[in-house]
């Protein structure tokens, strides 16, 4: 361990890494946890499921693919290079984001991004009335399943964005995709400026069509969360070198929701802790904050100057290195800050925070910290995507060095390996990994879907989640 390493949480709150391995079996496990998830699901569905401690060790998958703990399967939906149901190209590369709908009849929508930059190696499909610019090779996809699980389309839900991440979903049955890019028009070859969020309809793309939704803000989007009683979006901004990220709020002028109504406009602003310029220096689990302040962006589409370097008066603003994954549980947004490096001008040391804010209370508190154990020195392992599980705790999607995991956080604190990626891209004597990305459940509970970034694959996974 660095003699610079963070401190995560007091020994009796914390899971060493020796435990860890010794409940999944899973070799190079370095992830701790500490805090405690109690307040995460309280009022929510998941806070009167059990939440045990995993499923046991995963077992070797012989073909490849997939490592998964007894008893569970999966089931690969759709592969990278493969041809579209639809006839409209290929698969796109690069799976990320990912949202699971309720359809009719027992239907899913699965709404999946395709992080593709201007060099990405399977664009997204062009297609007229869904393609915002020509040049964008990212977008997103759309697939419907059965009642069954078996897939029974497949087709281009929007075209011609670039580095769609993540995203969110809206309580009114939309997707709402991010492009993490600030790139203008006449950049790596683009027609149109770049850094907006789009509105996808699963069911009819073309009822949304390839709109940005300029009014949200134009810089490295990640995800969003809607509360569903205020209709206000929450943003994340992904932005790891210095100046880092903001924490975004936004007002619609139609808050009852809707597709479409996003487009109507509303004020976006910028999270204020008072005190508090960086996120990274607050390392206690439980440490809270009140009287958040929301500081109107006086520029929003970023015309001159990146939003995180514009002027918020002389109080500042408050930045956080790296921030990704956004949900909304019970009355609060969740957000989770992948890393934070002093060496790269953070505050502090930190290898993922999650953190909670109540608008209610306008109170910010520190809900979970992840961090090196004492006795590892295997940088790198953050959490990324995140989401709630039956089993009444968090999945989290590992985005760091070495062998890549979904790894289960139950809601004693307790960690635990769920899914392991076997798909080597590099030799025997260097494997390479790829990322995990877009965690979610089904709207029943009973199938997990989750992408391998590289080479793209999208898993549905099924077993005892319940158990």
């Amino acid at each position: 361990m660095s003699e610079n390493a963070p401190v995560t949480a007091s020994e009796s709150g914390s899971t060493t890494r020796r435990q860890l391995l010794a409940r999944t079996g899973a070799l190079g496990v370095s992830i701790a946890f500490a805090g405690n998830l109690t307040e995460l699901f309280a009022g929510t569905a998941a806070a009167q499921t059990l939440g045990h401690a995993g499923y046991g060790p995963l077992v070797p998958d012989p073909d490849g693919l997939l490592d998964l703990p007894e008893g569970f399967s999966y089931r690969v939906l759709s592969r990278e290079g493969d041809r579209l149901r639809s006839g409209e190209g290929p698969v796109p590369s690069n799976h990320d984001g990912m949202t699971a709908l309720p359809g009719r009849g027992g239907r899913v929508h699965l709404v999946r991004n395709h992080e593709n930059r201007a060099d990405g190696r399977v664009p997204v499909p062009t297609v007229t009335g869904l393609t915002y610019d020509p040049a964008g090779k990212g977008g997103c996809t759309a697939l419907t399943l059965d009642r069954h699980g078996h897939v029974l389309s497949e087709r281009v839900a929007i075209a011609g964005t670039a580095v769609n991440c993540a995203g969110g979903p809206t309580p009114w049955g939309t997707w709402l995709t991010c492009e993490e890019t600030e790139d203008r028009a006449g950049t790596n070859g683009y027609t149109k400026d770049h850094g907006f969020i789009f509105e996808v309809d699963p069911s009819n793309p073309y009822a949304s069509g390839a709109v940005p939704l300029t009014a949200m803000g134009r810089f490295q989007h990640e995800a969003i969360a809607v509360d569903p009683k205020r209709g206000v979006v929450y943003e994340t901004e992904d932005a790891f070198l210095k100046p880092f990220g903001l924490f975004y709020r936004f007002l619609p002028n139609q808050p009852r929701g809707g597709l479409g109504t996003l487009r109507a406009g509303g004020r976006l602003q910028a999270m204020r802790v008072p005190g508090v310029p960086d996120l990274s220096s607050i390392q206690e689990p439980g440490a809270s904050f009140g009287n958040i302040e929301w500081v109107d962006v006086p520029d929003p589409l970023a015309k001159q100057t990146p939003i995180r370097l514009q002027d918020f008066g002389p109080k500042g603003i408050t930045h956080a290195q790296k921030l990704e994954g956004c949900y909304w549980g019970g009355r609060s947004v969740y957000f989770v800050s992948s890393f934070a490096h002093s060496a790269e001008g953070s505050a502090a040391d930190h290898y993922g925070q999650i953190w909670r804010y109540d608008p209610t209370e306008r109170r910010l508190t520190l809900v979970i910290v992840f961090g090196p154990d004492t006795d590892v020195q295997l940088p790198g392992e953050s959490p990324d995507n995140i989401c709630l599980a039956p089993s009444g705790g968090l999945m989290v999607c590992e985005d760091g060095n070495g062998a890549q995991h979904v790894y289960g956080v139950t809601r004693r604190g307790e960690v635990y390996a769920m899914a392991r990626n076997a798909q080597n891209l590099g030799t025997p004597e260097e494997p390479e990994w790829g990322e995990f990305a877009g965690v979610t459940f089904s709207p029943d509970g009973r199938t997990m879907y989750v992408n391998c970034y590289t080479p793209g694959t999208t898993f549905a996974v099924t077993g005892p989640w319940r158990k």
